[in-house]
């Protein structure tokens, strides 16, 4: 598989492409140590019995910090946290003294459709993931695991013969249109189709016309759908801003002007910092200073690890964030964005479902281990 360029054609860019493809690595597996029981206890049962009942498992893990809530018990049954807090005695029961539990973690910029890799991001640690650009056939017929929840944008909507339609995306990753009206119709497409977000390229031309990223935009919020910007340069960046669109698919990698930073004040943007390097640290420390909101995103496809990436996380500690933020920016906060945080992904809570990590750090403190977990839980099941 060779790595694809998500360049908007600018000349210097090419040379940016040839130190990612020297700099990206294979992904490596995630270790996961199997649990002991706690055989001190006369009421525990084997814990091969949880492992014998993966799905359907009732357990309990003791002992373990919840990370944000302090250490308590954590009950799970048939995949969804029954309880947090003091649990009685009765059901299978891991004894983790010493161990840190976190929600797994949400990649808010993969693109499956270009490399499948969905049973390694739940193997990983990655319990959803958002879906930045795949053919219009990929919204009809997902394929990938279940337990991986995926938010799809489907084609970016883009300009005739612009980004990515004439690249790495010519086999359907763009639908191309001509004007505001047709670019009204591509979003209720999409929308129609089972989008849960659109996504914009701003590049050189071939681009969308000012009018015509505008009426995206509008239609795309009419139906409840936020509006993601591929904009890798400064002046691309302004012009998404200014269009009302809500976030940054990258943070991009030419140095932000002071008035396109403040254009996207209160905003969002995806990190991806391990994908393109350049400026982008830089810029989200810039960005950070204006109150952005930081997703955590990998842009899995033109990287290549499936599952938490430790190197996107050495880098989100360059741009300032500290060991709270960067768990934020991988859970609570695309929780929020997405609007899973009433019971799904990203957060922990009675009657949500029972995806983490047990992780041997507070990651609060040392965030690097959360790209090695001891353990992980997929809704209730250990992968």
């Amino acid at each position: 598989m060779s790595y694809r360029s998500c360049s908007g054609g600018h000349a210097a860019w090419a040379g940016l492409v040839g130190l990612i493809l020297l700099a990206c690595a294979p992904g490596r597996p995630s270790p996961a140590a199997q649990p002991a029981g706690d055989a001190g206890r006369p009421e525990v049962r084997e814990v091969a019995a949880i492992e014998a009942e993966p799905r359907a498992g009732h357990f309990v893990i003791r002992g373990a910090e919840v990370v944000g809530v302090g250490v308590a018990d954590v009950e799970v049954k048939d995949g969804r946290i029954a309880a947090i807090g003091a649990v009685a005695a009765g059901p299978p029961e891991l004894q983790r003294a010493g161990r840190w539990i976190v929600p797994a973690a949400i990649d808010s910029h993969v693109h499956l459709s270009y490399l499948p890799g969905g049973r390694r991001m739940l193997d990983g640690g990655v319990a959803a993931a958002v879906d930045l650009a795949a053919p219009l056939t990929a919204l009809r017929e997902r394929e990938g695991p279940a337990e991986l929840v995926v938010l799809p944008s489907g084609p970016m909507i883009t300009a005739r013969g612009g980004y990515p339609t004439r690249d790495w995306g010519s086999d359907g990753y763009g639908l191309e249109v001509d004007g505001p009206a047709a670019a009204t119709q591509a979003v209720e497409t999409l929308a129609a189709a089972g989008a849960k977000l659109i996504k914009v390229p701003m590049t050189d031309a071939p681009t969308l016309p000012p009018a015509t990223l505008k009426a995206i935009v509008t239609a795309a919020h009419a139906r409840g759908l936020k509006v993601a910007a591929h904009a890798l340069f400064d002046r691309h960046a302004r012009t998404a801003a200014e269009a009302g669109v809500d976030l940054l698919a990258h943070v991009p990698v030419e140095p932000l002007q002071a008035r396109t930073v403040e254009a996207w004040a209160g905003r969002t943007a995806i990190s991806t910092l391990s994908a393109f390097g350049g400026a982008a640290v830089e810029n989200l420390i810039k960005l950070r200073a204006v109150g952005v909101t930081v997703l955590y995103g990998t842009d899995f496809g033109n990287t290549r690890l499936a599952g938490i990436s430790g190197e996107e996380i050495d880098l989100l500690v360059e741009a300032g964030l500290d060991g709270q933020a960067i768990v934020n920016a991988m859970t609570s906060a695309p929780a929020h964005y997405w609007g899973l945080d009433s019971q799904g992904p990203g957060v922990l809570v009675a009657g949500g479902v029972a995806s983490f990590l047990i992780v041997t750090a507070d990651p609060r403190v040392t965030p690097s281990t959360l790209a090695e977990p001891e353990a992980v839980f997929i809704a209730g099941t250990r992968r």
